[in-house]
């Protein structure tokens, strides 16, 4: 009984008790087996250095790929050999091989080259990352603005030729579609672009209107070249071996139709208007045509127009085809809040999550009193929010055009919304407030002086309140210069008799920073001397700063540390830089340093990168230290209401203790990254504009930074610089500066004693001694 009993109960875990049973002799069995065959062949595979010890163990180590186990061998680097240091690139696009989508070559000539070409490059050329022109004129002078290559021959099949050839060597590895043109055709750059942007790279492509040859059969096509067309990144490099090929046996008067011929009967490839369902629409301009009354589907959807005869022309198709975009852009806004305003009654919000515009992200909450956005107050004539600190400045430049453009823009709302029941007119402005969300873009609050007049010609004032809001528009990469990384910095280092002894901490920090990593970088000491100061019989103030430079050139080999010396009595920031300007190069990259300065190869490498030739010059923020005095480790809690302690430097290592309290010192600007040929072009403009008297004085009022800001048409690139950390110092304010350079030279020293919570303690603490 007790044992049927047992049986009874356990008969519904008996398939669970034998399934167990039966998966443990299995995996024992297999145990066996694979310690009876001998070691771990993934062991034997990787366990000697000499490599396997039997031959079978390759043919296992494929099979068992899922145990392998990976050997970690440690780096080791031969303190005998010398130290090669490896140059990556800044730009991760590079590094990866990336491409950009599309280059557009424009075909033009002697006679169009200032008129058609100009007014292309004008309408055209802000759309494209590249935009060359080529042409057949030897010599031909390129507008401003413009790139132009000159082949030296105007026959139409050499100017082809040598511009695809040009396309391949310069450009093949850097664009996947090339787009040519002829410079009497108006091309919709953002179709285009979109058009570039939808289509496959892979593919051999050949895309424009397609035209038969005379007398040719229906499959042997070519893409008419007033049209403009398409052609692969891959197609190119198929094509560039047939090209001297092509230029001998194919004779034809039209560039395009020798292109056509060469791309049939070498690689068999012919134009097409269609590809993955992606149609190249165009449309032939009669002559004498207006494009205001053009309204065809064929012209209102058309990438290219031809001919254009004239750039007034090509002008008046660009404002006809910028106002269709416009009208598109509204209508597709309207549907787009339309839907918004639909789907926001069904969420958890409801209508009251809708924001204002509909579609726009929501105004800014700030999470605490530090964080609130404050509002300027203006008028139409001044602004109570000024720069330099003042109550009360004129309104004007950007910031009159700014609230001009506010003023009209709501009054034309007004009307649009009333019309014609009521029509508004503009007394003036009582009130006007603003404020920069970076959520949003600019918020305005105007307060109107209004005067109303009805359909019956009744007038009367009205005071109302309007609000306006400018969005931020999409934020584009504008284009810039190609930048060399490996571009050799030139450090110049002005020195004055009291800044000496600070020299030798100085050149420390330029050897373990810049010498011993071995960046490509040279210095050149620039020693001031006095008017009295190392003359015949007097020590020369300078002699321990020579000799610590001598010995950094034994002790780095082929290092050479240059030295100029000036006698000046009231010695120029401009003055200085125009004797090193003529010792180096117009190709020379200038960093213009400090004696408190301690470049690093970050900021050396910022500096090749944000200096470009033609284009920018780079003057960097850097941070200044407090005075020790009063903050001398971490900043001691303020009173109530002091505000914030200042920040830390960014680049402090944590591991050298508790980091010093300074500020980014954005009044200061005597370090800055520019190339000679810059300089020496800024300064002609000065001696040009500036002569004799005024000249002399001028240029004991100013500093280098202020020469490119007045003198030159460069962008001037002004960013703070963490790699820049400064000792406190209190710098020496000329009085031959100007009046704007003093009052920042003051503001400065002043800015730079500590933070608010710094000063309010100490005054606390000095009341506090007083009063005892």
């Amino acid at each position: 009984m007790r044992l049927s009993s047992l049986l009874a109960l356990l008969r519904p875990a008996l398939p669970l008790i034998l399934g167990l049973s039966l998966g443990c002799s299995l995996s024992l069995l297999r145990v066996s087996w694979i310690q009876g065959e001998g070691e771990d062949p993934c062991v034997e595979a990787v366990g000697e250095r000499g490599g396997p010890r039997n031959p079978d163990s390759r043919a296992r180590l494929d099979q068992s790929d899922e145990d392998f186990k990976p050997r970690i061998v440690p780096y080791y680097r031969d303190p005998n050999k010398p130290y090669k240091k490896v140059l990556r690139t800044r730009y991760i696009q590079t590094e990866l091989g990336s491409r950009e989508r599309l280059l557009v070559a424009v075909l033009t000539s002697r006679a169009t080259l200032s008129t058609l070409a100009v007014a292309v490059n004008r309408t055209v050329a802000h759309h494209f990352p590249r935009l060359l022109y080529f042409t057949g004129q030897r010599g031909a002078r390129a507008p401003a603005g413009m790139q132009v290559v000159s082949h030296g021959d105007e026959r139409p099949a050499w100017l082809m030729s040598e511009t695809l050839r040009h396309l391949h060597t310069h450009f093949g590895a850097d664009y996947d579609w090339f787009f040519i043109m002829q410079d009497d055709t108006y091309v919709q750059a953002p179709r285009l672009a979109a058009l570039a942007g939808h289509l496959s790279i892979n593919q051999d492509l050949y895309l424009g209107r397609a035209e038969e040859f005379i007398g040719a059969g229906e499959q042997a096509r070519y893409c008419h070249g007033g049209f403009g067309y398409l052609l692969s990144r891959s197609l190119l490099l198929r094509l560039r071996p047939h090209l001297d090929g092509c230029r001998g046996d194919i004779l034809s008067a039209r560039p395009d139709e020798w292109l056509g011929r060469c791309l049939i009967d070498s690689l068999g490839v012919g134009c097409v208007s269609q590809h993955q369902g992606q149609q190249y629409r165009s449309f032939e301009l009669a002559k004498n045509r207006d494009p205001e009354k053009e309204g065809s589907l064929a012209f209102l959807s058309a990438f290219a127009v031809h001919p254009v005869s004239e750039g007034t022309l090509m002008y008046r198709l660009h404002k006809r085809f910028s106002a269709l975009e416009l009208e598109r852009a509204y209508s597709e806004i309207e549907q787009l809040q339309a839907q918004i305003r639909n789907l926001t009654v069904l969420t958890p919000e409801g209508e009251a999550g809708l924001s204002w515009p509909v579609g726009l992200p929501a105004p800014f909450t700030p999470r605490s009193r530090f964080e609130v956005l404050g509002w300027d107050y203006f008028t139409e004539q001044h602004t109570f929010s000024c720069a330099d600190g003042a109550p009360k400045c004129p309104l004007q430049g950007a910031s009159r055009a700014d609230v001009g453009d506010a003023l009209e823009t709501a009054l034309e709302q007004l009307n649009r919304r009333y019309q014609p029941r009521l029509r508004f007119q503009k007394q003036r402005l009582l009130n006007g407030y603003r404020r920069f969300d970076p959520a949003r873009g600019m918020e305005y609050t105007l307060d109107l002086l209004l005067e109303c007049v009805t359909q019956r010609g009744h007038r009367r004032a009205l005071a109302r309140r309007v609000s306006l809001l400018r969005p931020l528009s999409r934020v584009e990469i504008l284009p810039m210069p190609y930048v060399t990384e490996a571009t050799r910095v030139q450090l110049v280092l002005p020195l004055l008799v009291a800044e000496a002894a600070a020299a030798l901490a100085f050149l420390e920090a330029f050897a373990a920073n810049v010498l011993e990593p071995r960046e490509h970088a040279l210095l050149t000491l620039l020693l001031v001397y006095g008017p009295r100061e190392g003359g015949r019989g007097a020590p020369d103030p300078f002699l321990g700063v020579k000799a610590a430079a001598a010995e950094l050139e034994r002790r780095y080999p082929g290092t050479r540390l240059a030295w100029l010396a000036v006698r000046a009595e009231a010695p120029s920031q401009v003055r200085l830089m125009d004797v090193v300007s003529k010792k180096h190069p117009v190709d020379t990259l200038f960093f213009l340093t400090t004696v408190w300065t301690r470049p690093g190869p970050e900021v050396l490498n910022r500096c090749r990168m944000n200096a470009i030739s033609g284009w920018q010059a780079f003057f960097p923020v850097h941070f200044q230290e407090f005075n020790p005095a009063l903050s001398p480790q971490r900043s001691p809690p303020g009173p109530p209401g002091a505000g914030p302690d200042p920040p830390s430097p960014p680049g402090a290592d944590p591991s050298r203790g508790p980091p010093i309290a300074g500020r980014f010192d954005r009044q200061a600007s005597a370090e800055g990254c520019f190339y000679n040929a810059d300089y020496l072009a800024a300064r002609a403009r000065l001696a040009g504009e500036l002569a004799g008297q005024e000249e002399e004085e001028a240029l004991e009022g100013l500093e280098v930074m202020d020469v490119f800001l007045r003198f030159s048409g460069l962008h001037l690139f002004r960013a703070v610089e963490p790699g820049l950390v400064q000792k406190f110092s209190l710098r020496d304010c000329s009085p031959r500066l100007s009046e704007e350079l003093y009052h920042r030279c003051r503001l400065s020293n002043l800015e730079g004693l500590g933070g608010r919570a710094q000063l309010a303690m100490a005054l606390f603490e000095q009341e506090q001694a007083n009063s005892t």
